[in-house]
């Protein structure tokens, strides 16, 4: 199921009771936020707990979309949830520390590495059905890669978060 608008598309790439994964493509700015928040917020109210947001295609990410993540991410902790960002790039990754929101909004390289940190029950089935390994490289579906060299030397070997 994809959703979007003239700048942001958002797609479900899989799910299960508890969590879904979705790719946000496009720009996340003033003009997309109200698509953005009604996106996320049916899908919370679907019952979903936790959120992987591939970002990978997003090409742009400025105050008012950050404040959508943060939004989407108190939305979830209130219903004891994560928010977890998959193949954030360089400028996601700056604008997340240059405003200290690195540890309010945890990125992984690719979304395999975020789902480990959802517990084993939360998980929903990785790659999708008909893919075989989407974190292995840029594919023609999209899916992560790993990110650029250098540019997250904090994405060692985390452990999940509590």
């Amino acid at each position: 199921m994809s959703t979007q608008t003239s700048r942001l598309s958002i797609t479900e790439l899989t799910r299960c009771e508890h969590c879904a994964v979705l790719r946000v493509s496009g720009e996340l700015d003033q003009d997309c936020e109200q698509f953005f928040l009604r996106t996320i917020g049916t899908r919370v109210l679907a019952g979903h707990r936790h959120l992987v947001l591939d970002v990978t295609a997003l090409t742009f990410c400025d105050s008012r979309g950050l404040n959508c993540l943060l939004a989407a991410r108190w939305l979830l902790r209130r219903r004891e949830g994560l928010l977890l960002l998959a193949g954030p790039g360089r400028r996601l990754i700056d604008l997340l520390a240059q405003t200290g929101s690195s540890d309010l909004l945890p990125c992984r390289p690719t979304v395999s590495q975020a789902l480990t940190v959802l517990p084993q029950a939360h998980r929903p089935g990785w790659p999708p059905p008909g893919h075989d390994h989407p974190d292995s490289g840029p594919t023609a579906a999209g899916y992560a890669s790993s990110p650029p060299a250098g540019c997250c030397p904090s994405w060692g070997d985390q452990a999940p978060i509590s």
